[in-house]
């Protein structure tokens, strides 16, 4: 039986940083762990031991991260912005809101989705209702508080 595999986008730079992450992980963080659970061990009383059971619990997350960046690695879908002017995973967009406001996103994957450097998931209610737009185009989005209309000003 397949395993239903879901597609992640990330862009090539997004990709690369989880590519260095994990080398990181692998050969700095994981060798560290070891040494501290070696020395932990060495204090005696596994049972009663926090540095162990500390150290034990560490390597167990960064394990899992480990395996969680190797999957998403290992199905990752790189994307590339057309330049066709179409909106698309990639693109940088400017758009303005009915109040006139200007503000400017960067469409990305869900896992580099980032509000805080105005980097949106392509799940996102902005991004479902730009994507496969141009410039001058106009936009619904329908968002839980309701729906509202952008103009998107600039692609890039």
């Amino acid at each position: 039986m397949k395993k239903d595999t879901k597609e992640i986008y990330l862009t090539s730079e997004g990709f690369l940083k989880l590519e260095e992450e994990l080398n990181e992980a692998k050969t700095v963080k994981r060798p560290e762990i070891i040494n501290a659970i070696k020395e932990a061990r060495a204090l005696g009383d596994l049972s009663e031991n926090a540095e162990y059971s500390s150290a034990r619990e560490n390597q167990a997350k960064l394990e899992a991260r480990i395996k969680e960046i190797e999957y998403t690695l290992e199905h990752a879908v790189i994307i590339e912005n057309k330049g066709n002017g179409e909106i698309g995973v990639g693109s940088l967009i400017t758009i303005k809101y009915d109040d006139g406001e200007e503000e400017e996103y960067s469409i990305v994957g869900t896992n580099e989705a980032d509000p805080f450097e105005n980097k949106i998931s392509n799940e996102s209610p902005i991004a479902k209702a730009v994507i496969g737009k141009k410039q001058g185009d106009k936009a619904s989005v329908e968002s839980p508080n309701g729906s509202f209309d952008v103009e998107i000003i600039k692609v890039a």
